[in-house]
Order: structure tokens, then C-alpha cells, then sequence
């Protein structure tokens, strides 16, 4: 690696420069991809570089870049590049974030009309230093989408606006299609994968959404090969539905540096098939788990999958209903 890449690591992550070098080891053949080069890719490279705005594409490495990319999909960052939390997985520059970009919504909902997208994600950075860590500018993003772009759905991946009263309620009232929050890993890893959250209060977000607006998609991804035993991710699966979560997404984590966390193991895709076999057990209407599974991998596709199987669901059960209506009425 030459000086000026090195250098580049090193701005982007201050806080770990002082760590060792620990490699994860060569990557198998199932997750290798090839580098973007197509000419769709390099469009919304432009597209978004022209109206100042970020990727979580490319801040946070994602594998499929070059795939979505060419198929104009994207999945919008908001609030900046730079993110206060420093989790051990994330290739997210981190620091103190500058002031929120006036003209972002706006932007953004241009970016979207002008790509005729049938369905967007939007993320953003950690931002603890705002008094609603960013809610009321999530909101702002969504009204506008909605403004620019009505026939767009919208999927928000929200941080877990953790000390921050009523900033779930107030992006949840904006009534995104699906509302998105991470747990990343198990309960016992917290403490040096995302040392600046908290399992239960991220599984309360997800609860939270539901009791607000029932009709609003919940979703929540996990990461693996932390070193993640199976009974732990059966847990949080079952946690997970307790909050009445309806997509879960589980992928394979990949080290971004040197000096991020390593990679503990690499999970064969004949395990990622059990997982998304036990995750659908429990009672998940969509389950996406491959070795590159990301949280918006496929997420417009996706989403009309979802929309379907809630669909299903009700049918089934307005069908059981009217079963029973009918054997009461016999009865009497």
C-alpha cells in the first residue's frame, strides 16, 4: 500500500491508526466481485458528485458498487460524510461532522426524479451532535421525495438516534415505506463492534415504529463471521420478531482495513441458506441472507417481494377468519 493511500486510511479513521495491523486473510471465491467500470456506474458517480451528495456505496465500501451502480441504483447518505460514532466494522469517516447542507433535500429529490427511481434508500452518518441526532432532516429528505417523486417508495436506514427524545417519532410520522435500523451482531459483541450503541434500545426503535404507524415495513440487518455463535443469532431473530420486524437481511462482514476489526471467519453460502431457513421459521415475511447480502442489496426488488408477501399474509388470514365465522354460524 503506497504513503498516500495509507495517509488517506489515516484521515478517514484517526481513532484507529494507533491499533496493529490484523489482516482477515485471503477472501474466498464466493465473495470476490470485480471493480465498477461500466459506463452506468460511472453516470451516477457524477450524478451524485454533481449535486453534492454521498453514497453509503462508497463510504462504506459496499461489494455490490459496481452491480447497482450500472443499474442506477443507489443508496443515498444524508448529513454529511463524517460520522461521530467509530464502530469497529465501518469504513465511514469518522470526526466531527460539519453543519447540516440546507439544500440536501432538495438535491437529493432531484437526484431521485432525474434517475426515475422506482425505489430509494436513504442512510445517514451517526449525528450525536445534533439536538434530534438528524430526525427532522430525515423527515425534511422524505417530504421532499415525495414532493419531487411521488410514485418513488422510500426506505430510510436511520442510526438509533440514541439521548435523543422523540426523533423516532418524528421520522416515523413522515411514513417512509420501510424503516430501516441495524442491530449489525449479537448482544454480546456490542461492546467492541458498536461500542457507542445499545442492542435494547436499537430493538426498541424497531418496536416503536410499529406502534406508531402498524402499516410502516420494519427491517434490521445483521453482519457475520464476528465470531457470532448460531444460538446467539437465533436470539436476535427472535428478538426481532417479538418487535414484530418484518425483513431481516444477514450478510458477510468484510474488513475494510488493516486496522478495523478483522474478519473472524468466513460463512460458507450453505450456512447463510440455514440462516435464512431458520430466520423464515420464525415468521420473517422476506429474508435476504448471502455472503453479499447488504442491507439495500436489491432493495427495490425486494420491497415488491415484501409488499406481496404481506399481501399473502393478510389474505391467509382474512381467509381463517371467515372459516371460523362460518363453523360459529353452523353451530348456532
Amino acid at each position: 500500500m503506497s504513503t498516500a493511500q495509507n495517509e488517506a486510511k489515516a484521515l478517514r479513521h484517526p481513532e484507529k491508526q494507533k491499533r496493529p495491523d490484523r489482516p482477515s486473510g485471503r477472501k474466498p471465491s464466493w465473495i470476490r466481485v470485480k471493480a465498477p467500470t461500466s459506463k452506468g456506474y460511472q453516470e451516477t458517480r457524477e450524478l451524485a458528485r454533481g449535486l453534492n451528495l454521498h453514497t453509503v456505496c462508497e463510504e462504506a465500501a459496499c461489494p455490490n458498487i459496481g452491480e447497482c451502480w450500472q443499474k442506477k441504483h443507489a443508496s443515498f447518505m444524508i448529513m454529511g460524510d463524517t460520522c461521530t460514532r467509530a464502530c469497529s466494522f465501518c469504513n465511514v469517516k469518522t470526526g466531527m461532522p460539519n453543519a447540516l447542507d440546507p439544500f440536501e433535500p432538495e438535491n437529493l429529490a432531484m437526484a431521485v426524479a432525474d434517475m426515475q427511481l422506482k425505489h430509494v434508500v436513504i442512510t445517514s452518518v451517526d449525528r450525536d451532535d445534533l439536538a434530534d441526532g438528524g430526525a427532522a432532516h430525515f423527515a425534511r429528505v422524505i417530504e421532499a421525495i415525495r414532493h419531487k417523486a411521488p410514485e418513488t417508495t422510500i426506505e430510510i436506514l436511520t442510526p438509533d438516534f440514541r439521548d435523543k427524545p422523540g426523533a423516532v417519532e418524528i421520522v416515523a410520522k413522515a411514513r417512509p415505506d420501510v424503516f430501516n435500523h441495524n442491530l449489525e451482531t449479537v448482544p454480546r459483541l456490542y461492546t467492541n463492534i458498536r461500542p457507542g450503541a445499545r442492542y435494547y434500545q436499537s430493538l426498541r426503535i424497531l418496536d416503536r415504529v410499529k406502534q406508531i404507524d402498524p402499516t410502516i415495513f420494519t427491517k434490521s440487518g445483521l453482519m457475520v463471521g464476528f465470531g457470532e455463535e448460531r444460538k446467539e443469532l437465533s436470539q436476535v431473530m427472535d428478538d426481532l420478531r417479538v418487535a414484530d420486524v418484518d425483513f431481516l437481511t444477514i450478510g458477510q462482514y468484510l474488513q475494510p482495513t488493516l486496522k478495523h476489526e478483522p474478519v473472524n471467519r468466513f460463512v460458507t453460502p450453505d450456512e447463510f441458506d440455514e440462516y435464512a431457513s431458520m430466520a423464515r421459521g420464525k415468521g420473517f415475511l422476506m429474508v435476504s441472507a448471502t455472503p453479499l447480502t447488504r442491507s439495500s442489496y436489491h432493495a427495490d426488488r425486494d420491497f415488491e417481494q415484501l409488499r406481496e408477501a404481506r399481501e399473502k399474509k393478510l389474505a391467509a388470514a382474512d381467509q381463517a377468519k371467515a372459516k371460523v365465522a362460518r363453523a360459529t354460524e353452523a353451530a348456532e
